[in-house]
């Protein structure tokens, strides 16, 4: 079954007499990964909301795509917080009076050392996992009573060749929660998408040592199933061969992975 692609939405919102630009709120918009697809989105002239915790950040990035205010909002959110996610919510109401689609970007990983030494690991499964569920949680009703939306969840191929223990549970449990929300939406109007990447140039592989592109590429793929909806992307295309190594020959991609992959991200 094809999905409803963000045309559509542009489509019912002009026959209802509505604004024909969709609104999407990203979230973790202030860097890396979110900054990119922000610049990228905002190019293609949608209604963005950037929610992120740094405010100073979201605020300047705001005035760069949108100097007038009136297409781009700001919101510091803490996506671990049940008030937080609400007011974001609630702000985006107040200033468009729809959401469209939700991109769920926010995420951390364990920087320094390994997972089990770090004080607080379970914090990669509030942010990583339990935020989009919430999140989506809140944007669901008003999407399927109006029969259009459109759900983006930014998973990582660390979801399906498991990488670092409390990343991978994160990300294979968004992987499965994107499958499972998927199918139970069918029909609906409601699109739901994963875009998975590989190592890119980030915060969050500021150590690695591996060849890495920038974040442009999963902001152009992001924009894309904005236009095509489809069930899965993987970006860079080199890792969607380590993806299917690690289904049908798990024991060299136990090494490939344990010497190349964790070694250079990891330093170990």
């Amino acid at each position: 079954m094809t999905q409803p692609s963000v045309r559509a939405f542009a489509t019912s919102s002009r026959s209802a007499g509505e604004s024909v630009r969709p609104v999407i709120v990203l979230t973790g918009a202030s860097s890396g990964i979110g900054l990119a697809t922000a610049r990228e989105l905002a190019a293609r002239n949608y209604a963005l909301v950037l929610a992120a915790r740094r405010g100073d950040q979201l605020d300047r990035l705001a005035r760069e795509l949108d100097p007038s205010g009136s297409r781009v909002l700001a919101v510091p959110t803490d996506v671990t917080d049940d008030t937080s996610r609400r007011e974001l919510v609630r702000r985006t109401h107040e200033q468009f009076g729809r959401i469209d689609v939700l991109i769920n970007n926010a995420g951390v990983t364990v920087e320094h050392g390994r997972w089990w030494d770090d004080p607080d690991p379970l914090r990669v499964l509030r942010v990583n996992l339990e935020a989009p569920i919430e999140l989506v949680r809140l944007v669901l009703p008003e999407m399927r009573r109006r029969g259009s939306g459109h759900i983006v969840n930014i998973g990582s191929v660390a979801g399906r060749v498991g990488t670092n223990g409390m990343y991978s549970a994160s990300k294979f449990g968004l992987r499965g929660f994107n499958d499972g929300l998927r199918r139970e939406l069918l029909g609906t109007g409601v699109a739901v998408s994963l875009v998975s990447p590989g190592f890119v140039r980030s915060e969050m592989t500021a150590s690695a040592r591996l060849p890495m592109p920038g974040p442009h590429v999963i902001a152009q793929a992001v924009a894309e199933v904005l236009l095509r909806p489809r069930r899965e992307v993987i970006v860079p295309r080199v890792y969607r061969v380590i993806a299917l190594l690690s289904s049908v020959a798990p024991g060299l991609a136990d090494q490939l992975v344990s010497r190349v992959i964790i070694g250079r991200r990891y330093g170990s």
